[in-house]
């Protein structure tokens, strides 16, 4: 392969899945903001708003959720590296414009590796977590737009995605 040639990191020589190893690779500052957001009905969306939803409070609990799945990414996702996270932030909020929710997540980490995997997993749970707690009401719910915003770091430098 040429150096002008990408190549898959993840795939060997002989076409099978690994993990990548990055242990000669300098430890940096690494960060990453994914957003993703969920479309639903605008009276589903007045019920999370109000908190009138039987299950609790949604955008709440979607946080949390997000703040834990990005904390566990490496365990879902079979090829990343377990990170010290040293923050993630998620914020969940209605958006009656959609209607529905919008989800983004900032996370940094001082490692080998990025974080773009643990805030595109931390948005992608928060998003489902609404959908399990409002499908009693609204089954017509659809994920999507679920992407990376910037990432900041590393030896392919800083991707900030135009709007």
């Amino acid at each position: 392969m040429s150096d002008g040639e990408h190549h898959l990191s993840h795939v060997d020589a002989a076409g099978a899945a690994r993990m990548v190893d990055v242990s000669d690779k300098p430890e940096t500052t690494r960060s990453a903001v994914a957003r993703g957001h969920i479309r639903m009905r605008p009276e589903t969306c007045k019920l999370i708003q109000d908190n009138a939803l039987k299950k609790g409070d949604v955008l709440a609990t979607a946080r949390l959720a997000g703040i834990m799945a990005a904390k566990r990414t490496a365990d879902l996702i079979p090829l990343c590296h377990p990170l010290p996270l040293s923050g993630v932030q998620v914020s969940v909020s209605v958006q009656e414009s959609l209607p529905g929710v919008l989800v983004e997540a900032a996370v940094r980490t001082t490692a080998r590796t990025g974080v773009e995997m643990e805030a595109l997993t931390a948005v992608t749970v928060a998003l489902l977590v609404v959908y399990d707690m409002a499908k009693a009401v609204d089954r017509d719910m659809v994920i999507g737009d679920v992407h990376l915003r910037e990432k900041r770091g590393g030896v392919h430098g800083d991707y900030v995605k135009e709007t």
